[in-house]
Protein backbone atom coordinates (compact mmCIF):
# COMPACT_ATOMS: atom_id res chain seq x y z
CA UNK A 1 0.00 0.00 0.00
CA UNK A 2 1.37 3.87 -1.15
CA UNK A 3 -0.62 6.35 0.45
CA UNK A 4 1.86 9.26 -1.12
CA UNK A 5 -0.40 11.75 -3.12
CA UNK A 6 0.24 11.54 -6.85
CA UNK A 7 0.53 14.78 -8.73
CA UNK A 8 -2.97 14.03 -10.26
CA UNK A 9 -3.98 13.48 -6.62
CA UNK A 10 -2.26 16.93 -5.46
CA UNK A 11 -3.99 18.48 -7.47
CA UNK A 12 -7.75 17.19 -6.78
CA UNK A 13 -7.12 18.12 -3.10
CA UNK A 14 -5.39 21.50 -3.66
CA UNK A 15 -8.24 22.21 -5.71
CA UNK A 16 -10.92 21.06 -2.90
CA UNK A 17 -8.73 22.78 -0.32
CA UNK A 18 -9.18 26.35 -1.71
CA UNK A 19 -13.00 25.72 -2.67
CA UNK A 20 -13.75 25.00 0.65
CA UNK A 21 -11.69 28.12 1.99
CA UNK A 22 -12.83 30.39 -0.63
CA UNK A 23 -17.26 28.99 -0.86
CA UNK A 24 -17.58 27.60 2.39
CA UNK A 25 -15.66 28.70 5.31
CA UNK A 26 -16.94 32.16 5.10
CA UNK A 27 -20.20 31.28 5.34
CA UNK A 28 -19.66 29.54 8.54
CA UNK A 29 -20.94 31.64 11.48
CA UNK A 30 -23.77 32.66 9.22
CA UNK A 31 -25.50 29.32 9.34
CA UNK A 32 -24.50 28.52 13.04
CA UNK A 33 -26.30 31.53 13.72
CA UNK A 34 -29.33 31.18 11.68
CA UNK A 35 -29.17 27.07 11.45
CA UNK A 36 -30.00 27.34 8.05
CA UNK A 37 -28.44 27.65 4.50
CA UNK A 38 -29.95 30.45 2.52
CA UNK A 39 -31.60 28.80 -0.75
CA UNK A 40 -29.10 31.43 -3.03
CA UNK A 41 -26.09 30.13 -1.29
CA UNK A 42 -26.61 26.77 -1.68
CA UNK A 43 -27.84 27.40 -5.25
CA UNK A 44 -24.49 29.07 -5.44
CA UNK A 45 -22.46 26.67 -4.01
CA UNK A 46 -24.15 23.91 -6.46
CA UNK A 47 -23.47 25.79 -9.04
CA UNK A 48 -19.29 26.78 -8.55
CA UNK A 49 -18.69 23.25 -7.62
CA UNK A 50 -20.67 21.60 -10.49
CA UNK A 51 -18.26 24.47 -12.56
CA UNK A 52 -14.85 23.25 -10.89
CA UNK A 53 -15.76 19.56 -11.58
CA UNK A 54 -15.95 18.71 -7.72
CA UNK A 55 -20.13 18.15 -7.82
CA UNK A 56 -20.75 13.85 -7.81
CA UNK A 57 -16.94 12.99 -7.56
CA UNK A 58 -17.96 9.39 -6.38
CA UNK A 59 -20.13 8.99 -9.46
CA UNK A 60 -19.06 7.22 -12.98
CA UNK A 61 -17.39 9.15 -15.28
CA UNK A 62 -19.20 8.01 -18.11
CA UNK A 63 -22.77 9.22 -16.44
CA UNK A 64 -20.98 12.42 -15.77
CA UNK A 65 -19.60 12.14 -12.53
CA UNK A 66 -16.04 12.54 -11.00
CA UNK A 67 -14.84 8.73 -11.36
CA UNK A 68 -12.70 9.43 -8.58
CA UNK A 69 -11.57 6.03 -6.90
CA UNK A 70 -11.92 5.09 -3.28
CA UNK A 71 -8.87 6.26 -2.16
CA UNK A 72 -8.62 10.11 -4.04
CA UNK A 73 -12.27 10.18 -3.04
CA UNK A 74 -11.39 9.66 0.83
CA UNK A 75 -8.72 12.42 0.24
CA UNK A 76 -11.84 14.51 -0.89
CA UNK A 77 -13.89 14.47 1.83
CA UNK A 78 -11.02 14.68 4.14
CA UNK A 79 -10.99 18.26 2.50
CA UNK A 80 -14.85 18.73 2.40
CA UNK A 81 -14.47 17.84 6.26
CA UNK A 82 -12.63 21.07 7.31
CA UNK A 83 -15.84 22.50 7.30
CA UNK A 84 -19.85 21.56 8.64
CA UNK A 85 -21.99 19.42 6.60
CA UNK A 86 -24.46 21.89 6.28
CA UNK A 87 -22.49 23.31 3.40
CA UNK A 88 -19.95 20.48 2.95
CA UNK A 89 -22.92 18.09 1.30
CA UNK A 90 -24.24 20.70 -0.95
CA UNK A 91 -20.60 19.94 -2.82
CA UNK A 92 -22.77 16.20 -3.65
CA UNK A 93 -21.92 13.15 -3.46
CA UNK A 94 -24.44 10.98 -4.24
CA UNK A 95 -25.60 8.30 -2.64
CA UNK A 96 -23.68 4.61 -4.26
CA UNK A 97 -26.85 2.68 -3.78
CA UNK A 98 -28.39 5.05 -7.36
CA UNK A 99 -25.64 2.99 -8.92
CA UNK A 100 -27.97 -0.11 -8.84
CA UNK A 101 -30.50 1.84 -10.56
CA UNK A 102 -31.30 0.03 -14.10
CA UNK A 103 -33.90 1.07 -16.98
CA UNK A 104 -35.69 4.29 -16.55
CA UNK A 105 -34.50 4.52 -13.53
CA UNK A 106 -31.26 5.31 -14.88
CA UNK A 107 -32.73 8.66 -16.78
CA UNK A 108 -35.30 9.87 -13.93
CA UNK A 109 -32.99 9.53 -10.66
CA UNK A 110 -29.54 8.84 -11.16
CA UNK A 111 -28.58 10.97 -14.18
CA UNK A 112 -30.19 13.89 -12.83
CA UNK A 113 -28.59 13.47 -9.01
CA UNK A 114 -25.32 13.24 -10.58
CA UNK A 115 -25.91 16.59 -12.79
CA UNK A 116 -27.38 18.10 -9.94
CA UNK A 117 -30.51 18.53 -10.88
CA UNK A 118 -32.19 16.35 -8.24
CA UNK A 119 -31.24 15.68 -4.42
CA UNK A 120 -31.46 12.11 -3.08
CA UNK A 121 -31.98 11.01 0.69
CA UNK A 122 -31.83 7.92 2.27
CA UNK A 123 -34.64 7.04 4.67
CA UNK A 124 -33.93 3.79 7.09
CA UNK A 125 -33.93 5.26 10.40
CA UNK A 126 -37.25 4.57 12.87
CA UNK A 127 -38.25 5.91 16.06
CA UNK A 128 -38.55 2.04 17.42
CA UNK A 129 -36.00 0.57 15.29
CA UNK A 130 -32.35 2.56 14.81
CA UNK A 131 -29.53 0.00 15.29
CA UNK A 132 -32.14 -3.10 15.13
CA UNK A 133 -32.79 -1.83 11.51
CA UNK A 134 -34.11 -5.78 11.08
CA UNK A 135 -37.30 -4.37 13.44
CA UNK A 136 -38.16 -1.56 10.94
CA UNK A 137 -41.89 -1.15 10.53
CA UNK A 138 -42.34 1.12 7.93
CA UNK A 139 -43.79 -1.86 5.27
CA UNK A 140 -44.82 -1.66 1.84
CA UNK A 141 -47.35 -4.42 0.81
CA UNK A 142 -47.71 -5.32 -3.03
CA UNK A 143 -50.96 -4.52 -4.78
CA UNK A 144 -50.94 -5.68 -8.37
CA UNK A 145 -48.14 -3.64 -10.30
CA UNK A 146 -48.02 -1.05 -7.05
CA UNK A 147 -47.08 -1.07 -3.74
CA UNK A 148 -48.65 0.51 -0.60
CA UNK A 149 -46.43 1.88 1.78
CA UNK A 150 -47.38 3.11 5.53
CA UNK A 151 -45.12 3.64 8.40
CA UNK A 152 -42.43 6.30 9.65
CA UNK A 153 -39.15 7.26 9.33
CA UNK A 154 -36.88 9.49 11.37
CA UNK A 155 -33.59 11.35 12.10
CA UNK A 156 -33.45 11.64 7.82
CA UNK A 157 -30.63 14.21 6.69
CA UNK A 158 -31.21 17.02 4.53
CA UNK A 159 -34.55 15.26 3.61
CA UNK A 160 -35.96 18.60 3.47
CA UNK A 161 -34.14 19.89 0.62
CA UNK A 162 -34.56 16.62 -1.69
CA UNK A 163 -36.38 15.85 -4.62
CA UNK A 164 -36.51 11.91 -3.82
CA UNK A 165 -36.67 9.31 -1.11
CA UNK A 166 -34.37 6.07 -0.93
CA UNK A 167 -36.85 3.97 1.54
CA UNK A 168 -36.08 1.02 3.06
CA UNK A 169 -39.13 -0.96 4.17
CA UNK A 170 -40.18 -4.37 5.00
CA UNK A 171 -41.78 -6.29 2.45
CA UNK A 172 -41.99 -9.84 3.81
CA UNK A 173 -40.83 -12.42 6.30
CA UNK A 174 -38.66 -15.45 6.21
CA UNK A 175 -37.81 -18.34 8.50
CA UNK A 176 -34.42 -18.45 10.14
CA UNK A 177 -32.34 -20.64 12.63
CA UNK A 178 -33.11 -17.77 14.89
CA UNK A 179 -37.13 -17.23 13.75
CA UNK A 180 -38.59 -15.10 11.70
CA UNK A 181 -36.86 -11.84 9.99
CA UNK A 182 -38.30 -9.23 7.53
CA UNK A 183 -37.40 -8.75 3.93
CA UNK A 184 -36.58 -5.31 3.35
CA UNK A 185 -36.91 -4.00 -0.15
CA UNK A 186 -35.51 -0.48 -0.83
CA UNK A 187 -37.37 2.28 -3.35
CA UNK A 188 -37.29 5.20 -4.87
CA UNK A 189 -40.26 7.66 -3.58
CA UNK A 190 -40.62 11.40 -5.12
CA UNK A 191 -41.33 13.41 -2.46
CA UNK A 192 -44.95 14.84 -3.15
CA UNK A 193 -46.06 11.53 -4.28
CA UNK A 194 -50.26 11.27 -2.50
CA UNK A 195 -49.52 9.77 1.03
CA UNK A 196 -46.01 10.84 1.66
CA UNK A 197 -45.27 13.72 3.87
CA UNK A 198 -41.55 15.26 5.31
CA UNK A 199 -42.43 17.17 8.65
CA UNK A 200 -39.84 18.64 10.51
CA UNK A 201 -37.44 16.97 12.42
CA UNK A 202 -35.54 17.28 16.06
CA UNK A 203 -33.34 20.09 16.80
CA UNK A 204 -29.92 18.81 17.34
CA UNK A 205 -26.34 20.50 18.84
CA UNK A 206 -24.26 18.55 15.97
CA UNK A 207 -24.01 20.05 12.19
CA UNK A 208 -26.53 23.18 12.63
CA UNK A 209 -28.19 24.08 9.19
CA UNK A 210 -28.37 20.14 8.28
CA UNK A 211 -31.49 19.13 9.15
CA UNK A 212 -33.09 15.81 9.90
CA UNK A 213 -36.84 15.13 9.54
CA UNK A 214 -39.69 12.25 9.94
CA UNK A 215 -41.11 10.82 6.74
CA UNK A 216 -44.65 10.01 7.43
CA UNK A 217 -45.78 7.06 5.07
CA UNK A 218 -50.26 6.81 4.88
CA UNK A 219 -51.00 4.44 1.95
CA UNK A 220 -48.25 5.99 -0.47
CA UNK A 221 -48.73 4.22 -3.46
CA UNK A 222 -45.38 3.67 -5.21
CA UNK A 223 -44.74 1.28 -8.88
CA UNK A 224 -43.70 -1.77 -8.90
CA UNK A 225 -40.62 -0.18 -11.74
CA UNK A 226 -39.68 2.03 -8.90
CA UNK A 227 -37.90 -0.31 -6.80
CA UNK A 228 -34.44 -0.19 -6.32
CA UNK A 229 -32.64 -3.46 -7.04
CA UNK A 230 -34.75 -6.49 -6.52
CA UNK A 231 -37.59 -7.16 -4.00
CA UNK A 232 -37.11 -8.80 -1.00
CA UNK A 233 -33.15 -7.70 -1.29
CA UNK A 234 -33.42 -3.76 0.20
CA UNK A 235 -30.11 -5.45 2.23
CA UNK A 236 -27.68 -6.07 -1.04
CA UNK A 237 -28.41 -2.38 -1.84
CA UNK A 238 -27.48 -1.00 1.25
CA UNK A 239 -24.46 -2.70 1.66
CA UNK A 240 -22.44 -1.06 -0.66
CA UNK A 241 -23.57 1.85 0.58
CA UNK A 242 -23.14 1.27 4.09
CA UNK A 243 -19.09 0.92 3.58
CA UNK A 244 -18.39 3.70 1.42
CA UNK A 245 -20.79 6.38 3.89
CA UNK A 246 -18.60 5.11 6.72
CA UNK A 247 -15.28 5.49 4.81
CA UNK A 248 -16.72 9.48 4.23
CA UNK A 249 -17.51 9.12 7.92
CA UNK A 250 -14.17 8.39 8.95
CA UNK A 251 -12.59 10.85 6.02
CA UNK A 252 -14.39 14.04 7.11
CA UNK A 253 -13.66 13.58 10.77
CA UNK A 254 -9.52 13.50 9.80
CA UNK A 255 -10.17 16.70 8.08
CA UNK A 256 -12.31 18.37 11.41
CA UNK A 257 -9.20 17.25 12.96
CA UNK A 258 -6.82 18.32 11.04
CA UNK A 259 -8.19 21.93 11.34
CA UNK A 260 -8.56 21.54 15.56
CA UNK A 261 -5.23 20.48 15.46
CA UNK A 262 -3.94 23.68 13.33
CA UNK A 263 -6.30 25.74 15.67
CA UNK A 264 -4.62 24.25 18.90
CA UNK A 265 -1.34 24.14 17.84
CA UNK A 266 -1.25 27.96 16.56
CA UNK A 267 -2.58 28.77 19.68
CA UNK A 268 0.28 26.95 21.83
CA UNK A 269 2.82 28.62 19.82
CA UNK A 270 1.62 32.28 19.81
CA UNK A 271 0.06 32.12 23.67
CA UNK A 272 1.82 32.94 26.67
CA UNK A 273 1.80 32.37 30.15
CA UNK A 274 4.53 32.55 32.96
CA UNK A 275 6.84 34.06 30.43
CA UNK A 276 6.78 31.68 27.99
CA UNK A 277 4.68 30.08 25.13
CA UNK A 278 2.22 27.43 26.65
CA UNK A 279 3.25 25.65 23.78
CA UNK A 280 6.77 24.24 26.07
CA UNK A 281 4.72 23.40 28.56
CA UNK A 282 4.41 19.75 28.79
CA UNK A 283 0.91 19.50 29.76
CA UNK A 284 -0.12 20.99 26.34
CA UNK A 285 2.66 19.94 24.35
CA UNK A 286 1.69 16.45 25.35
CA UNK A 287 -1.39 16.88 24.53
CA UNK A 288 -0.94 18.45 20.88
CA UNK A 289 1.43 15.07 20.23
CA UNK A 290 -1.17 12.85 21.28
CA UNK A 291 -4.09 14.63 18.77
CA UNK A 292 -1.18 14.30 16.39
CA UNK A 293 -0.27 10.56 16.67
CA UNK A 294 -4.48 9.34 17.23
CA UNK A 295 -5.36 11.60 14.20
CA UNK A 296 -2.23 10.07 12.14
CA UNK A 297 -3.47 6.32 13.27
CA UNK A 298 -7.10 7.53 12.23
CA UNK A 299 -5.48 8.38 8.73
CA UNK A 300 -3.88 4.74 8.01
CA UNK A 301 -7.10 2.91 8.66
CA UNK A 302 -9.43 5.00 6.73
CA UNK A 303 -6.77 5.20 3.87
CA UNK A 304 -5.83 1.64 4.40
CA UNK A 305 -9.76 0.66 4.34
CA UNK A 306 -10.02 3.11 0.97
CA UNK A 307 -7.12 1.55 -1.00
CA UNK A 308 -8.66 -2.05 -0.14
CA UNK A 309 -11.97 -0.88 -1.47
CA UNK A 310 -10.28 0.33 -5.17
CA UNK A 311 -8.93 -3.01 -5.15
CA UNK A 312 -12.62 -4.77 -4.53
CA UNK A 313 -11.03 -6.16 -1.35
CA UNK A 314 -12.41 -4.29 1.49
CA UNK A 315 -14.74 -5.82 4.22
CA UNK A 316 -17.05 -4.76 6.61
CA UNK A 317 -14.24 -4.80 9.37
CA UNK A 318 -12.13 -2.70 7.51
CA UNK A 319 -14.91 0.20 7.10
CA UNK A 320 -16.35 -0.50 10.99
CA UNK A 321 -12.66 0.24 12.15
CA UNK A 322 -11.91 3.28 10.26
CA UNK A 323 -15.09 4.80 11.28
CA UNK A 324 -14.70 4.15 14.89
CA UNK A 325 -11.07 4.57 15.35
CA UNK A 326 -11.34 8.55 13.10
CA UNK A 327 -14.69 9.45 15.38
CA UNK A 328 -13.70 8.46 18.36
CA UNK A 329 -10.58 10.55 17.03
CA UNK A 330 -12.02 13.11 16.43
CA UNK A 331 -13.86 13.27 19.73
CA UNK A 332 -10.56 13.17 21.70
CA UNK A 333 -8.99 15.95 19.16
CA UNK A 334 -12.20 18.29 19.51
CA UNK A 335 -11.81 17.66 23.40
CA UNK A 336 -8.45 18.27 24.32
CA UNK A 337 -8.18 21.17 21.57
CA UNK A 338 -10.39 23.22 23.75
CA UNK A 339 -8.53 22.28 26.51
CA UNK A 340 -5.32 23.87 24.94
CA UNK A 341 -7.07 27.44 24.43
CA UNK A 342 -8.98 27.15 27.83
CA UNK A 343 -12.10 29.19 27.80
CA UNK A 344 -11.92 30.43 24.58
CA UNK A 345 -11.90 27.21 23.06
CA UNK A 346 -15.30 27.29 24.14
CA UNK A 347 -16.40 30.61 22.47
CA UNK A 348 -17.96 30.74 19.27
CA UNK A 349 -15.22 33.67 18.04
CA UNK A 350 -13.35 29.98 17.19
CA UNK A 351 -14.39 27.18 15.60
CA UNK A 352 -13.93 24.70 18.32
CA UNK A 353 -16.63 24.47 19.95
CA UNK A 354 -18.87 23.94 16.99
CA UNK A 355 -16.47 21.12 16.16
CA UNK A 356 -17.01 19.60 19.60
CA UNK A 357 -20.42 19.72 19.01
CA UNK A 358 -20.29 18.33 15.83
CA UNK A 359 -18.04 15.78 16.74
CA UNK A 360 -20.63 13.70 19.07
CA UNK A 361 -22.89 12.77 16.54
CA UNK A 362 -19.99 11.13 14.08
CA UNK A 363 -19.78 8.22 16.73
CA UNK A 364 -23.59 7.54 16.78
CA UNK A 365 -25.35 8.05 12.70
CA UNK A 366 -24.29 5.35 10.44
CA UNK A 367 -23.74 2.71 12.68
CA UNK A 368 -22.79 3.23 16.06
CA UNK A 369 -19.81 3.30 17.78
CA UNK A 370 -21.13 -0.07 19.18
CA UNK A 371 -22.65 -1.90 16.00
CA UNK A 372 -18.92 -0.99 14.60
CA UNK A 373 -17.05 -2.96 17.79
CA UNK A 374 -19.84 -5.79 16.93
CA UNK A 375 -18.85 -5.94 13.12
CA UNK A 376 -15.34 -6.42 13.85
CA UNK A 377 -15.83 -8.99 16.87
CA UNK A 378 -17.85 -10.95 14.65
CA UNK A 379 -15.54 -11.33 12.11
CA UNK A 380 -12.99 -12.31 14.12
CA UNK A 381 -14.98 -14.47 15.83
CA UNK A 382 -17.24 -16.73 12.99
CA UNK A 383 -14.20 -18.38 11.68
CA UNK A 384 -14.23 -20.53 15.70
CA UNK A 385 -17.91 -21.04 15.01
CA UNK A 386 -18.90 -17.91 17.22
Amino acid sequence: MDFALTDEQKMIVETVESFVAKELTPYEDEVERTGQVRPELASQIKERALAAGLYAANMPEELGGGGLDDLTLAMVERALGRTGYALQMIVARPSNILRASTGDQIDKYLVPTIKGEKVECLAMSEPDAGSDVRGMKCRAIADGDEFVITGTKHFISHADVSDFVILFAATGEEETDRGPRKRITSFLVDVGTPGFDVATGYNSVSHRGYHNSVLNFDGCRVPATNVLGEVHHGFDVANEWLGATRLQVAATSLGRADRAIEVATQWAATRTQFGQQIGKFQGVSFKLADMATRRDAAELLTYRAAWKSTQGTMTDSDAAMAKLVATEMLAFVTDEAIQVLGGMGLMDELPLERMWRDARVERIWDGTSEIQRHIISRAMLRPHGG
